[in-house]
């Protein structure tokens, strides 16, 4: 019995090891703590004395007392209840509200960790699953913290005073009206592990509720457009059904764990009566004393069933904060280094890949590149889809490493530069542009501290936007919808492209950032581009030989190798695929010119 009991122990330590997380956000309001405890064990005392003076009134009275003597007893009971009440007040006021600081850091440290996590955490994570995280996970640790803390804390104590009063004025009658209590404990004790790994379902179905919602409001263009509402909302709903019955018998179980623990406090109370009655009958103790006995059962009543639904929360606390821990434990692959020389806090912009491979999930994307590109150099990269020319760029701000050998930035590992002067020297249009919900001022000076008017006009001006803006209302103060719905897929392009010059960034990374740009506007971007204002080194991947025959090197990337690499003229010589899709484009513009 003992082994199992220590089987019982570890299992709810192991529960709860989740939640010691919570400590050093507590510590920080130990004085707060202190004296909300000090609050609540008053108030106790004086919730746990009035039916001690409910006795000795019951009592006086039974002997004959004058009216003003009930009056005096009246006003006593009132003035414990008001003092009573306003300490109650004070100790919620202080308690809930150092369970909501501990919300406001917990969530900012949360979204603080996610900041700080590689891209490929985010390619392995649903968006919706961490937005669930973030709101109704942590939202369920704040409620356990608040009120599940402040009734775990009173109820203690509440149920210690109660008790001694009940044992100091009749033992007997004590010990035979708390006969049903230990198999309310018991009950309690052995339906943890079921609540805890229940709710943990209903937390993970309540994600991926929350990812459907977020993909399907993000994907609406392409949900009406190929007439996929009704099939999305069966999808949807399916979701939501699961997610119903497993409330439905989360509610169950508590229903019937509450249900039986109201039996067993009835068969309590019938205790009591029956013995109690025959005790006062017999003149072994008071109808004072018997009253104030039914009184403090009444009051353990609400604590030992609210253990119960304290019991819930912390369940559903422990399983919200172990599935915060998973996110808060994982560790950014990309961060600093032991190699990292913190007084670099510039960069010319020399690339070099030295024997660069990068292999994902152990399929080779990248195979052996070796390759030089000088500061201020532009250098084109084109080849087939999956060839991974996207893959070779991402390397250079260390959206991801390579799986061997090294690159290098002005003659350094990139590992031994601190990420953020690397990536502070990086102008970078992904692509897949991305704008967010602000202006477009905003937009274009995201990344730039107190950015002056002249230079966002004058990145504007190179990308072309600016001539947009003159048929915008409000100029470069029209907000964008999300994801900057109400612009065509050029104009994000360039508003990408002004963020990215904004910087005047030592290296300019253009992943395909012209795909959506008509050949005029393209040739006047790339125009502009190739005067290199502040020296930069260029980077452009592209689909079109008309963007890229101008750069100073070319390369040709197939199934993660350099094939081919030389200028425009030099790869057209060659007669290989360069020069074939160069022919090919030539046949497709003349036969649109025709």
């Amino acid at each position: 019995m003992s082994i199992f009991l220590l089987i019982k122990v570890t299992n709810t330590m192991t529960l709860l090891k989740p939640l010691y997380r919570l400590n050093k956000y507590l510590r920080e309001y130990k004085k707060d703590i202190i004296i909300g405890i000090i609050l609540i064990i008053i108030s106790d005392v004086l919730f746990a004395v009035l039916p001690k003076i409910l006795q000795y009134t019951i009592d006086a009275i039974a002997k004959g007392i004058d009216l003003r003597q009930i009056a005096t007893y009246a006003l006593l009971l009132i003035g414990i209840a008001a003092i009573y009440a306003g300490i109650r007040f004070l100790m919620r006021k202080i308690v809930v509200g150092v369970s909501r600081k501990v919300e406001y850091q917990l969530r900012n440290d949360f979204f603080r960790h996610l900041q700080r996590l590689s891209l490929r955490f985010f390619v392995n994570n649903r968006t919706g699953d961490l937005m669930a995280r973030a709101t109704n996970d942590i939202n369920a640790v704040t409620i356990t913290l608040g009120m599940g803390g402040l009734l775990t804390i009173s109820n203690g104590f509440i149920f210690s005073f109660i008790f001694v009063l009940m044992i100091t004025t009749n033992v007997k009658l004590t010990l035979l009206s708390l006969i049903p209590f230990p198999f309310i404990l018991f009950l309690m004790y052995f339906s943890y592990s079921y609540f805890y790994q229940t709710f943990e379902k209903v937390q993970e179905q309540f994600s991926s509720i929350t990812d459907k919602a977020q993909e399907n409001i993000s994907g609406t263009r392409v949900i009406k457009a190929y007439v996929q509402e009704l099939n999305e909302i069966d999808q949807f709903n399916e979701l939501n059904q699961t997610y119903l019955k497993q409330n439905l018998i989360l509610a169950k179980a508590r229903g019937l764990m509450w249900s039986s623990m109201e039996v067993l406090f009835g068969i309590a109370l019938l205790i009591l009566l029956w013995f109690g009655g025959n005790a006062v009958m017999s003149d072994q103790i008071t109808l004072g004393n018997l009253v104030a006995f039914t009184v403090w059962l009444g009051m353990l009543g609400w604590p030992i069933i609210s253990f119960g639904w304290i019991l819930n929360l912390i369940q559903r606390a422990s399983a919200s904060m172990n599935r915060l821990n998973e996110i808060m434990d994982t560790e950014p692959l990309i961060q600093d280094t032991t190699c990292t020389d913190h007084s670099i806090k510039g960069l010319k912009g020399e690339i070099e890949f030295k024997n660069v491979s990068f292999s994902y999930n152990e399929k080779p994307v990248l195979k052996n590149i070796n390759l030089k590109i000088k500061t201020g150099m532009t250098l084109a990269i084109i080849g087939p889809t999956g060839s991974g020319k996207t893959t070779l760029t991402n390397l250079i701000p260390r959206m991801i490493d390579a799986t061997d050998g090294a690159v290098l930035v002005d003659g350094r590992d990139i590992k031994c530069i601190p990420v953020k002067t690397l990536r502070n020297s990086i102008g970078f249009v992904p692509q897949e542009t991305f704008l967010f919900s602000e202006s477009i001022e905003e937009n274009i000076s995201f990344g730039v501290e107190e950015a002056i008017g002249e230079d966002i006009q004058w990145a504007a001006d190179i990308s072309t936007i600016s001539h947009d803006l003159e048929n915008f209302p409000d100029k470069f103060q029209t907000l964008i919808g999300e994801r900057g719905v109400n612009l065509s897929g050029g104009q994000k392009q360039r508003t990408a492209i002004s963020r990215a010059l904004l910087r005047k960034p030592k290296i300019l990374i253009l992943d395909d950032a012209l795909s959506s740009v008509d050949t005029y506007t393209e040739e006047k971007i790339m125009k502009s581009l190739l005067e290199n204002y502040f020296n930069q080194t260029s980077i452009i991947i592209s689909h079109r030989i008309s963007t890229i025959k101008h750069a100073d090197l070319i390369i040709v990337l197939d199934n993660g190798e350099i094939i081919e690499q030389g200028t425009h003229d030099e790869l057209v010589k060659l007669r290989g695929f360069y020069a074939q899709l160069h022919r090919q484009q030539l046949l497709e513009k003349a036969l649109e010119e025709m």
